[in-house]
């Protein structure tokens, strides 16, 4: 109280230092930002859609007993979780809550109905050298290296699991290096975003004990492409590198990425 007394106090020493009619333009945007100031800092999110890549009869990538479809769930549903703990106000829907097929078309359909503010993929790497491992988490857009390429073939060939996919995608080929160059080169309204996003998503990623970020990266996928919000596919590690496997599959790597994640909301 008396803070609040001294405050007003000097308010007062201000308007008589000052002209009358220089101080009341003053002293009403102060008492505007003041009424302002909890709308200004409200969180713009509100709806999140958590997507678990894979399900079903597509395993995804598997090595040492392990398939990516069971590791994107679990990460997915405590993902959810600790989401609804941090900010009860945000709205949290999942394209999958089971092992179940989901299609791609069908996952952005379900945030785009949702109208949700951010789409959140999750996924699991693989890589034919089993020494590589970190974190990456991907924006849709132009691929500036082979290997992230490589990576959008990897996840866009689940479509081939799709019956008229070929309809459904728009003419996209799977099988035809020059469909995931064009689809590569789409930019939406929400890029300058969800790169955003994606950093904060590395960044938390990059202070995790015995965690490497390997950064942001652009590439053309299907799960991203018809989002309209900002959108991140994250791969949360390789399941083909041992270390990163067994961080994947324990409890406390799971709680890791999720908290990662969950804070990169907060900054976001």
């Amino acid at each position: 109280m008396k803070k609040g007394f001294s405050t007003m106090a000097k308010l007062i020493k201000l308007g008589k230092i000052m002209r009358f009619e220089n101080f009341v333009p003053v002293l009403a945007l102060l008492i505007f930002t003041c009424a302002t100031l909890p709308t200004l800092t409200k969180s713009l999110v509100k709806t999140i859609v958590i997507d678990a890549g894979h399900g079903g009869h597509d395993s995804g990538c598997q090595y040492g007993g392990v398939k990516e479809k069971d590791v994107t769930l679990k990460i997915a549903l405590e993902l959810g979780k600790k989401i609804n703990d941090k900010f009860p106000e945000i709205k949290v829907f999942y394209t999958r809550k089971t092992d179940e097929f989901v299609k791609l078309w069908d996952r952005a359909e379900i945030a785009n109905k949702a109208h949700a503010d951010l789409f959140i993929s999750i996924h699991c790497n693989a890589n034919k050298k089993n020494t590589v491992y970190g974190t990456e988490t991907f924006a849709m857009g132009l691929h500036k290296a082979e290997g992230n390429l490589d990576i959008a073939k990897r996840e866009n060939d689940v479509i081939l699991m799709e019956e008229q996919y070929i309809e459904r995608y728009d003419g996209f080929d799977p099988n035809s290096p020059e469909t995931h160059i064009i689809l590569s080169l789409h930019q939406n309204a929400y890029l300058e975003k969800s790169i955003t996003f994606a950093s904060l998503i590395e960044k938390q990623f990059s202070q995790i004990n015995n965690r490497t970020s390997r950064g942001v990266k652009q590439a053309g996928f299907l799960v991203l492409w018809k989002t309209k919000m900002p959108s991140v596919l994250i791969e949360t590690g390789f399941l083909s590198n041992k270390q990163d496997r067994i961080l994947l599959t324990s409890k406390s790597g799971v709680d890791k990425i999720v908290n990662a994640i969950a804070n990169s909301v907060a900054d976001f």
